[in-house]
């Protein structure tokens, strides 16, 4: 603690404050220099994540489904289908005969008897007399109509939900059961549809091993008939395609590209498959809407004006103002920090020397966007935005849609190069050097140029903060010096004015 000015009754305080205030004009300089070089690296990432939101768009506009995606109408809700890119036009006639259907086995009877209702979460033992374990077998049938036997060991000390669990992992899960309290019966099913016994009239769950050893669980215990005919489902779908009669484990079916999806019986569904030309317009519109959106930020970005009467603030300066007075100032404050910027105006001509150009193409009927309806607006204001003819586009799409996808997207290294690809590696270069310049989240400071000079700065503030502090030690050592020499000059006056008073 300093006590200063006893002597010379002087508010030296104050006055190395307003001293240390000159001083500091070099270090308030280095301060706004480094918030506004932290907004200029900021406004240079937000930047790059435009552009890489838009980058994201190219790899579904170079897809081909994009130009050939398919869509498929129905006469009737009996029979829906969807179709992919490769799937030829056409119309098709289903007739749905039977639907599939996962083979079941279900308790004849009570399971409990006349006394107290089975708690499937206690021991069996505690719920069935004279219960004590064994084992139990049941048989089911692959793809490829092959007999596999499940053998499940159960103790007394199983409750009933303890071997449903041991029968759907013992089956690899293709079994499942499961105890209804209210009717107290047990459901036992398939977890697949379809028939896959290979005797036509045989069951899909067969109980007991290939000897017919160990059933008596599902036959006493589960009250299961073990009969074909007790069998419940385990049936095919059997349908007719374009008079053709077949047959399916699944409700559904695929042919030639497209996925027919039986949801009910029906006769005589028409189908029509076509190319869903609006999926295509509508991508294009959205990566065309994409790019203009590109365009007017970085315009804005690079004409906005800047204030240079309006350095950031430190905090010391926000401390004498409110916070509407920050707001306003920060406003212009913050404008034009890429004002100018060579890599935006330098990229963005790059693309749009890339879009603008032909694409030699022998093969497809278009070679520039015009041709398909997208061109420059002539409003210079627009800074070369595209806009698009729609009812040139969408005819282009629905007579050339492979085309349109030539000229779009081909991967070649020559003049048939496609247009986004050209993009694409002009934006590629684009976003490269902004990332050398100002990094991003993976980056650390000393691995971009700006984060370099960002740490270049906080060492001369650090710096500049210890030669503050030795200069504002040696004012308090000199005002203590004076303070000292007025002291003992002030005791020298009082001995004198002592000695002449005494003589007196």
């Amino acid at each position: 603690m300093r006590v200063s000015g006893l002597a010379s009754g002087m508010d030296t305080d104050q006055i190395i404050a307003d001293l240390m205030k000159a001083e500091r004009i070099p270090m308030t300089k280095l301060q706004q220099d480094q918030e506004w070089l932290t907004w200029q690296r900021d406004a240079y990432r937000e930047m790059n994540t435009k552009l890489s939101e838009f980058k994201n768009m190219f790899m579904d506009m170079k897809l081909s489904k994009t130009y050939q995606s398919k869509e498929v109408t129905s006469s009737s809700p009996g029979v829906t289908a969807t179709a992919n890119s490769g799937a030829p036009e056409g119309s098709h006639t289903i007739s749905v005969k039977q639907l599939a259907s996962k083979a079941m086995r279900v308790s004849d009877t009570g399971i409990s008897g006349t006394g107290e209702k089975i708690d499937p979460n206690k021991p069996l033992l505690e719920s069935i007399e004279n219960f004590t374990g064994g084992n139990i077998s049941f048989q089911t049938f692959n793809e490829n109509g092959e007999a596999t036997t499940h053998t499940v060991a159960i103790e007394g000390s199983d409750s009933l939900n303890d071997v449903f669990k041991k029968i759907s992992t013992e089956s690899g899960g293709a079994v499942r059961a499961y105890y209804d309290t209210k009717s107290d019966i047990v459901f036992m099913e398939r977890t697949s549809s379809g028939s896959f016994n290979p005797d036509v009239n045989g069951a899909e769950i067969i109980f007991g091993d290939e000897n017919g050893n160990n059933a008596t669980f599902f036959t006493d215990v589960l009250k299961m008939d073990p009969i074909a005919d007790a069998e419940i489902g385990g049936e095919n779908a059997k349908f007719t395609y374009n008079d053709v009669e077949l047959t399916s484990k699944e409700n559904s079916y695929t042919l030639d590209g497209v996925t027919y999806q039986f949801n009910q019986t029906v006769d005589n569904a028409t189908l029509n498959i076509r190319t869903d030309t609006q999926n295509t317009f509508d991508q294009i519109v959205k990566f065309v809407d994409k790019y203009n959106e590109i365009i007017e930020m970085t315009s804005e970005k690079t004409g906005e004006k800047r204030y240079r009467d309006f350095p950031p603030l430190t905090d010391a300066q926000k401390e004498d103002m409110t916070e509407k007075e920050i707001e306003l100032w920060e406003e212009k404050a913050k404008s034009g920090l890429l004002r100018s910027d060579n890599i935006l105006q330098s990229g963005m001509t790059s693309i749009r020397t890339a879009f603008y150009s032909n694409v030699e193409n022998d093969l497809g009927a278009f070679n520039r966007l015009v041709d398909i309806g997208i061109k420059t607006s002539t409003n210079y204001r627009d800074n070369g935005k595209l806009i698009i003819d729609e009812d040139k586009l969408r005819d282009a799409i629905e007579n050339n849609s492979q085309d349109v996808r030539r000229l779009f997207s081909n991967n070649t290294d020559d003049d048939s190069r496609g247009l986004l690809n050209r993009v694409e590696d002009s934006l590629n270069g684009m976003i490269s050097r902004i990332t050398d310049k100002a990094g991003n989240d993976n980056k650390t400071d000393q691995t971009y140029t700006m984060g370099r000079e960002l740490l270049g700065i906080e060492e001369r503030i650090t710096d500049f903060e210890r030669r503050l502090q030795q200069v504002e030690n040696r004012y308090y050592k000199q005002f203590t010096a004076m303070e000292t020499a007025i002291q003992r000059m002030n005791q020298q006056s009082a001995q004198l004015m002592n000695q002449l008073n005494s003589g007196q």
